[in-house]
C-alpha cells in the first residue's frame, strides 16, 4: 500500500532532527519512511542562505587565506596612512570586485544531510549556507501541487510547435478537426483541449475565425490560464538578470507589467523605460500570454512599416534591449517575445524573482499615478473597469502621466525620453507631450464613470 505523503508535522520533525545532528537513516527509521524518501525531501526542499558570521568577514573565495592581491578596485577606500593599501581580502567588497574570485563550496552540502542545519562550524562559517525549514518545505510542497492541477498542462515548446500552424490552416478556412486530422503528428493534444486554449485566449487563433464557432453560443467556463512552465525561466532568472548586465553595462532596461481593472476584464500591458521613468501602455483583451505576444506583434508591425524591412529590427533592439517583467501566467511565453517570426533574437527577457515586487520598483510606483485616473477598488467602492475603454483613451491617459514633472527624475519623463530617443519614438507609442500646467490626473479626464455607464447599455 503506498504510504501517504510527508505532513507538515513530518516536515517539522526532520528539521528538529537535524538541528540536533540525526542522520538520515535515524529521521528515516523514525518517521518508518524509506532513506531516498527523506533524502530526496532534503535535498529539493532546502532553501540557500547568504548569511555570513558574526565579527567575521563574508570571503567566499577558495584563496581567501593566501591571496595578496592589492588595489583591486580603482578607488580603494581602505588606505591606511604610512602602510598603503589594505590586503583586498580582508575587505568585504573582495568578492564582488576581483575578477580572480572562485567560490569555495562547502564538502558538507554535497552529502548527507546536504544542510547546514545542525553543523557545529555553522556560527562561524562564512561558505554559502543550505537550510531545511519546514514552514519553508511545506510552501514549496503546496505551490507545486497547486501549480500542478490548475492551467493548461503544455509547454511553451509544445505551444509553439502548433499554433502557427492552427492559425495558417483555420485562417484558410479549415476547422480544428481538419487541421489536425490531417497533421496528427504535429498536434500533441486533442481536439477538445485545442478548443479550450482557442477559448482561453492561449493561441494566436480566435473563436471568430472558426467556421461555426460564430452560430454557437459559448458555454459558460472559467478561461483557460496558461501553466506556469518553470522551464521558461531556465537562464532568465533575476540573478541570471544581474550577471547579464554586469556583462553588459549601460544597456537600457524595460520594465514590464500588467495593471488589472476589474477580475476576467480587459488589462494594460504597461512598458516601464528606465531610467527616464517614461511608461507606455497597451489595452489588452484578456490577461494572457497571447494577448501580449500580439501587442508586441502589432509594436513590430508599426515599426515594419515605418522603418523598412531593413531598419526596423535595429529599432526595436534599441528600445527594448533589456525586458524584466514577474513571473505573472501571461508572461509564460518569453521566446514569441524575444523573437521575431523568423527566430531572430531581439531582445532578452528576464524575470524577478518570485514575491520580489521592489525588483521592478519604477513601474509599481508608475502604477500608482495610473490609478490617480483609473482608481482600484477598495472596501467602499468597485474597481475602475477598462472594458469601456479604447487604445486612444489609454494613450491619453500615458500623455498625461508621462508630461507630469517629478521630483525624483528633476524633469519630466517625456522630456527626458525624447531627449534620448526623440519625439517620433514617443509618436509612434502614441504618446505626445501636455502643458505641465494642464496636466490632469483625475477620473475626470476621461469622465470614467459616463465612460462606464455608456459600455454597459451597449452592453
Amino acid at each position: 500500500m503506498k504510504k501517504p505523503r510527508l505532513t507538515t508535522a513530518d516536515r517539522l520533525e526532520i528539521e528538529t532532527s537535524l538541528k540536533a545532528g540525526k542522520s538520515v537513516c535515524a529521521i528515516a527509521k523514525a518517521l518508518a519512511r524509506p532513506v531516498t524518501t527523506i533524502t530526496r525531501e532534503i535535498k529539493s526542499r532546502a532553501v540557500e542562505s547568504v548569511k555570513g558570521a558574526a565579527f567575521r568577514i563574508k570571503n567566499r573565495c577558495v584563496m581567501r587565506e593566501t591571496c595578496e592581491r592589492r588595489g583591486v578596485c580603482a578607488q580603494c577606500l581602505h588606505v591606511r596612512p604610512g602602510r598603503g593599501q589594505m590586503l583586498c581580502r580582508l575587505c568585504s567588497q573582495c568578492n564582488s570586485h576581483c575578477g580572480a574570485f572562485v567560490e569555495q563550496e562547502c564538502g558538507r552540502l554535497a552529502k548527507p544531510p546536504f544542510v547546514c542545519n545542525g553543523c557545529p562550524e555553522e556560527s562561524r562559517c562564512v561558505l554559502r549556507k543550505k537550510y531545511y525549514l519546514h514552514a519553508k518545505a511545506q510552501e514549496s510542497y503546496e505551490t507545486v501541487l497547486s501549480e500542478s492541477r490548475s492551467g493548461a498542462n503544455v509547454t511553451e515548446e509544445e505551444l509553439l510547435a502548433f499554433d502557427k500552424l492552427l492559425e495558417d490552416l483555420t485562417g484558410r478556412g479549415q476547422s480544428v478537426y481538419a487541421a489536425t486530422a490531417n497533421n496528427p503528428d504535429r498536434f500533441t493534444v486533442s481536439v477538445k483541449t485545442i478548443y479550450r486554449y482557442i477559448n482561453g485566449g492561449l493561441l494566436s487563433t480566435k473563436r471568430h475565425q472558426l467556421p461555426r464557432a460564430c452560430s454557437l453560443r459559448p458555454r459558460k467556463t472559467k478561461s483557460v490560464e496558461h501553466k506556469v512552465d518553470k522551464e521558461c525561466r531556465i537562464g532568465r532568472t533575476w540573478k541570471d538578470y544581474l550577471a547579464f548586465i554586469e556583462r553588459n553595462p549601460g544597456l537600457r532596461v524595460v520594465q514590464m507589467d500588467t495593471v488589472e481593472g476589474v477580475k476576467g476584464g480587459k488589462v494594460l500591458l504597461t512598458l516601464m523605460f528606465n531610467p527616464f521613468g517614461f511608461m507606455h501602455a497597451v489595452l489588452l483583451d484578456s490577461k494572457t500570454s497571447a494577448c501580449v505576444i500580439g501587442a508586441f506583434r502589432a509594436i513590430r508591425s508599426e515599426l515594419r512599416e515605418k522603418y523598412g524591412e531593413d531598419g526596423w529590427r535595429e529599432v526595436f533592439a534599441l528600445l527594448f534591449p533589456v525586458i524584466l517583467t514577474d513571473n505573472g501566467t501571461e508572461f509564460t511565453n518569453p521566446k514569441a517575445i524575444e523573437t521575431d517570426g523568423e527566430g531572430n533574437r531581439l531582445t532578452s527577457l528576464f524575470y524577478c524573482d518570485p514575491g520580489a515586487s521592489y525588483q521592478k520598483a519604477q513601474a509599481e510606483r508608475n502604477h500608482g499615478e495610473i490609478r490617480r485616473v483609473l482608481p482600484k477598488g477598495t472596501r467602499y467602492t468597485e474597481a475602475t473597469s477598462f472594458d469601456g475603454l479604447t487604445q486612444d483613451d489609454v494613450s491619453l491617459v500615458m500623455s498625461h502621466v508621462n508630461s507630469y514633472v517629478r521630483q525624483g527624475l528633476k524633469g519630466i519623463p517625456y522630456d527626458l525620453f525624447t531627449r534620448e530617443y526623440g519625439e517620433e519614438a514617443a509618436s509612434l507609442l502614441g504618446i505626445s507631450r501636455i502643458d505641465p500646467n494642464k496636466v490632469t490626473l483625475k477620473p475626470s479626464l476621461l469622465d470614467i464613470e459616463v465612460k462606464v455607464r455608456e459600455w454597459v447599455l451597449e452592453r
